[in-house]
């Protein structure tokens, strides 16, 4: 098989999940190739309260002008192609793939094209606000062809809370875990035909378990197709 391709990981955001994308990458390599082999990556880790000081003032340009260094220092230092470790800050993905030649693999593609696998339509989304209310991560989706199904407004503001003050910090609270499940069971009622965990620090919460309907973990799905990717050799594989 060619020699695997370099994986450029944008982490940080927060750090909590991306040690979450390291673990799962490298696992997922080991698992294929076997014995003592691991994944040829490169991480660049934010200092995640610069980034949702950006987020949470509006100040999109400014957070797109950060990520962009970024992605221009991976390519400098040889990654055939990059992730951005985070759903949130897929907002400003297009600005960021400009900045550089090599490919982005975009957290929602790979979770669109995971989901069809399974011949569902119609999915819950949750996340942060940005991504739950903005339509760069729901349009997305939609023009991969499913249908998107977000918590009402007071569901969407406890998803969001508990993600910022607790999930990025490490805090793991078993009551947030029943109100995350409740939310869950609301949108299954409407007619989600499965919940998409769209942000990357969600799985350090909820599981296969805690949903009536199956549940796509971004964290797993995207860090598998970088497995996948980075093994086919080809850097702008499918």
């Amino acid at each position: 098989m060619p020699q695997p391709l370099v994986i450029g990981l944008m982490g940080g955001m927060s750090w909590e999940s991306s040690a979450e994308y390291y673990r799962i990458i490298n696992q997922t390599v080991r698992d294929r190739l076997g014995g003592l082999r691991s994944a040829r990556c490169l991480m660049w880790s934010f200092d995640f309260g610069e980034v949702e000081a950006l987020q949470h003032a509006g100040r999109w340009e400014d957070a797109a002008a950060l990520l962009a260094d970024v992605a221009r220092r991976l390519e400098r230092g040889g990654a055939d192609f990059f992730l951005i470790c985070t759903n949130t800050m897929h907002r400003v993905a297009e600005e960021v793939q400009a900045a550089v030649q090599i490919p982005l693999l975009h957290i929602a593609d790979a979770t669109a094209a995971r989901v069809k696998t399974q011949g569902i339509r119609r999915v819950g989304l949750l996340g942060t606000a940005f991504t739950m209310e903005q339509d760069f991560y729901k349009g997305r989706l939609r023009r991969s062809g499913l249908e998107v199904l977000v918590p009402d407004a007071e569901d969407r503001a406890a998803v969001h809370r508990v993600i910022y003050h607790e999930l990025v910090q490490g805090r793991v609270e078993p009551a947030s875990r029943d109100a995350y499940r409740a939310v869950i069971a609301r949108l299954a009622g409407r007619g989600a035909e499965a919940v998409i965990l769209g942000c990357t620090e969600i799985m350090l919460l909820i599981g296969p378990d805690d949903s009536p309907v199956p549940i796509f973990d971004t964290t797993r799905i995207h860090a598998e197709a970088a497995v996948e990717r980075a093994l086919s050799g080809h850097r702008h594989a499918g």
